[in-house]
C-alpha cells in the first residue's frame, strides 16, 4: 500500500498532516538529517578555524558551499543519505559519507574530507542535532501556539471581566465569581508555565566517544578541545548551534535538560486538559454557544446537535502527548554505564510527543475562536441561587458579633430551595446597624462577586 495521508499510521501524517506541516520539516527524519548535516558542516568549518596547520582555514567560497549544504537541504538529500544508510547500516555515517560526496568536484574541501566527522562519535552529532530539533519545535511551533491560546484567553478574561457566573465548588452552588475571573485563572497559571518551557536550556556535548576528548587528544595533545568544543557549541548559528554546552557526559548527553523540557510542557498541557474540561461544561451549562460553521454536522441522527468537539479533541490529543512526554522524561535520562541504544529509538517519537501538543493548541484556538457568551443562562443560573448569599450574611453577623451566625444561616439554608424573600425576613430581623442591613438587602448573587472584576482586568 502506498504511503499518503490516507493510509499513514500515524493521525499525525494522516488525518491530521495538514495542520502539523510547520513541525514536519524540524522533528521528522529529513528534520533529523537536516541538523546531523548542520552539525558536522558547523565543526568542519570550527576546525578550518582552529589554526592547525594540517587544515588551513577555507576560503570564503568553499564555506558558502558549505553552508548552502545546510540551507539548501532538501527531501531530495535526505533521500540520498537514506540510500547510502541501506549499504552503511549507520545513519550518522551515512550523512559523513554524503557531505563528503558533495566535496568530489571541488578540490579544496576533497582535500580536507578527512576532517568531516573527525574525532566524533555518533553521539557527539547525534545529541546536538536533537537539541537543534527541539530549538526549532519549541520555538517555532510550539510555543507560538501557546502564546496564541494565552493570547486568546487573555481577551477573554478581560471582555468577560464583569460578567457575573454561579460557582460550582464539588458541583454545588458556591459563591459567584465572574467569567473573565475563572478565565483569568488559567491565563495566570499558563503564563508561569510558559515561562518554565522556554527558559529550559537545550544542552549539547562534543566531547568524544565516552565524554573525555580521548581522539581529540590523540591527534593534537596541546590544544583546549574544551574550550573549542564549548565556543562552537555556544557561538550563535549559523556557524555555531546557539546552544548550552554540557562539559560532563559519557557518551550520551545526560538528557536531564530534555527530561525538564518535557515535563514543563506536560505541566502546561494538565493545565489546559483541566481548562478543557471545564469550558466543556461551561458550554453543557449553557453559559457559552458556539458559533455555527456552514455544513458541519454535530450528529448522524440528532440533527440539533452543536457539540464541543474542539475541546474534546483537545483533551484527548493533550493526553496523548502527555503519555509520550512522561515517558521521554522518565526513560531518556536511564542509560546502562556508559551508553546503551535504548534511548535512539525513543528519541525518534520527540516530534510525535510535539505533534499531539501542537494538535491540541490549535484545537484549542479553534473552539476558543467558536464560543460566545450566554448572558441570559449565566443571569437565569444566578438567580435561582439565592442560597449563596448565606455566606455574606453570615460574615457580616459574625462582625457585629451576632451569636450562632453560622449555624443560623445553615439551619435556614442547607439544602433547601432558597427564595429572595426568604433572606430579605432574615436580615431585616438581625440586631446589626441599619446600614449594613440595606447593603445585605441590595446584595443579589449577581452582585456577590467580591474582587472578581479587578482580579480578572489585572491578568
Amino acid at each position: 500500500m502506498p504511503l499518503s495521508t490516507i493510509s499513514a499510521l500515524s493521525p499525525l501524517d494522516g488525518r491530521y498532516a495538514g495542520r502539523l506541516a510547520p513541525l514536519r520539516p524540524l522533528m521528522s527524519e529529513q528534520g533529523y538529517m537536516h541538523k546531523r548535516v548542520q552539525v558536522e558542516v558547523c565543526w568542519f568549518i570550527a576546525l578550518s578555524d582552529a589554526g592547525f596547520a594540517e587544515f588551513k582555514p577555507l576560503s570564503p567560497g568553499a564555506r558558502t558551499y558549505l553552508l548552502g549544504l545546510v540551507k539548501n537541504f532538501s527531501e531530495a538529500d535526505a533521500n540520498a543519505i537514506k540510500e547510502i544508510e541501506k549499504t552503511t547500516n549507520h545513519d550518522v555515517k551515512a550523512v559523513e559519507y554524503w557531505i563528503k560526496s558533495k566535496f568530489e568536484a571541488r578540490p579544496e574541501l576533497r582535500a580536507a574530507s578527512e576532517f568531516v566527522h573527525f574525532a566524533c562519535t555518533s553521539e557527539d552529532i547525534n545529541n546536538t542535532s536533537h537539541a537543534l530539533q527541539l530549538k526549532g519545535g519549541r520555538d517555532l511551533v510550539l510555543l507560538p501556539a501557546l502564546d496564541a491560546v494565552i493570547a486568546k484567553l487573555r481577551q477573554m478574561a478581560h471582555d468577560y471581566a464583569q460578567a457575573p457566573m454561579l460557582s460550582r465548588t464539588h458541583g454545588q452552588t458556591a459563591s459567584p465569581t465572574t467569567v473573565g475571573k475563572e478565565i483569568a485563572n488559567v491565563v495566570v497559571r499558563l503564563a508561569a508555565a510558559r515561562e518554565r518551557i522556554s527558559g529550559v536550556r537545550l544542552m549539547a556535548k562534543m566531547n568524544g566517544a565516552v565524554g573525555n576528548y580521548n581522539a581529540h587528544l590523540a591527534a593534537w595533545p596541546h590544544f583546549d578541545w574544551e574550550a573549542f568544543c564549548r565556543k562552537l557549541v555556544e557561538t550563535p548559528e549559523p556557524l555555531g548551534l546557539g546552544l548550552s554546552f554540557q562539559p560532563y557526559s559519557v557518551q550520551i548527553e545526560p538528557h536531564d535538560y530534555m527530561a525538564e523540557l518535557f515535563d514543563a510542557v506536560a505541566r502546561t498541557n494538565t493545565i489546559l486538559i483541566d481548562w478543557s474540561r471545564d469550558v466543556w461544561g461551561y458550554v453543557s451549562l449553557g453559559y457559552f454557544k458556539q458559533r455555527l460553521r456552514d455544513g458541519e454536522i454535530g450528529s448522524s441522527t440528532m440533527p440539533h446537535k452543536v457539540n464541543p468537539i474542539d475541546f474534546e479533541n483537545a483533551e484527548g490529543n493533550l493526553g496523548l502527548a502527555n503519555a509520550l512526554l512522561r515517558h521521554l522524561s522518565e526513560k531518556l535520562p536511564i542509560s546502562r554505564w556508559q551508553r546503551d541504544l535504548t534511548d535512539s529509538t525513543v528519541l525518534r517519537n520527540m516530534g510525535v510527543a510535539l505533534g499531539y501538543t501542537a494538535l491540541a493548541y490549535q484545537s484549542l484556538g479553534i473552539g476558543l475562536a467558536k464560543l460566545e457568551l450566554n448572558e441570559e443562562a449565566l443571569a437565569a443560573d444566578l438567580d435561582q441561587a439565592w442560597e449563596v448569599l448565606a455566606e455574606a450574611i453570615q460574615t457580616v453577623m459574625r462582625r457585629f458579633g451576632v451569636p450562632g451566625a453560622y449555624e443560623k444561616l445553615k439551619e435556614a439554608t442547607r439544602g433547601k430551595a432558597v427564595r429572595a424573600e426568604d433572606l430579605h425576613a432574615l436580615i431585616r430581623s438581625l440586631d446589626i446597624p441599619a446600614a449594613e442591613k440595606d447593603r445585605l438587602l441590595a446584595l443579589t448573587p449577581a452582585t456577590y462577586v467580591g474582587k472578581a472584576a479587578e482580579l480578572a482586568k489585572r491578568a
